[in-house]
């Protein structure tokens, strides 16, 4: 019983749609019918408003700060079934028809809430492949990867099944940037 609460909460957190409330609430415009049409924080910088862009990212981390750094402290245990919800949440929110984000600041959030170090390690690899490429689509794939390419090579083998999950989800919600990539239609992202 205690598995199935602290998953549907968990859940419920990871579903809050802060992209979609932010651009109604500020903008009154549905972000949705904005540029890719996605609720993340990437779709929210189209809007033209940095302020939602940014705040958008910040609360999409935060939302799975909050619970998994909950559960670290008090369920150990469930820590992982913590962290997918979560993430599930936000790829497919109850509220929206289950049509969510790409999970990638939600993701951010959930390594810093498990370990500091995987958290870092995503930014900078992000960051790097960004400064690089100017596409934010693919500094998510490449940072998504760089956390079981840093197990594998450190023979931290304990939860590689894990990450290598959320890599697969991740490469499944970036399936169309993917193919844009490939033909060379991937629009490029500025983040300033």
């Amino acid at each position: 019983m205690d598995i199935l609460i602290t998953g549907m909460i968990c859940y419920l957190m990871g579903s809050i749609p802060f992209g979609f409330i932010l651009t109604k609430v500020f903008l009154k415009k549905d972000i949705r019918e904005i540029g890719s049409g996605n609720i993340g924080a990437t779709n929210a910088l189209r809007t033209g408003n940095k302020f939602i862009g940014y705040t958008t990212l910040f609360f999409d981390i935060i939302k799975a700060v909050i619970p998994i750094i909950y559960i670290k402290f008090n369920f150990p245990e469930f820590l992982y079934i913590a962290s997918i919800c979560t993430f599930l949440g936000h790829l497919f929110p109850v509220w929206l028809k289950f049509k969510g984000g790409k999970g990638v600041a939600t993701y951010v959030g959930i390594l810093f809430a498990l370990n500091i170090i995987f958290g870092l390690i995503f930014i900078i690899t992000w960051l790097v492949t960004f400064v690089l490429f100017k596409y934010s689509s693919l500094s998510s794939l490449v940072a998504s990867v760089s956390i079981p390419v840093y197990l594998l090579i450190s023979s931290k083998f304990d939860h590689l099944i894990f990450f290598l999950i959320m890599f697969v989800l991740i490469f499944f919600t970036h399936r169309e940037n993917i193919k844009r990539l490939k033909n060379k239609e991937e629009t490029k992202t500025k983040i300033y």
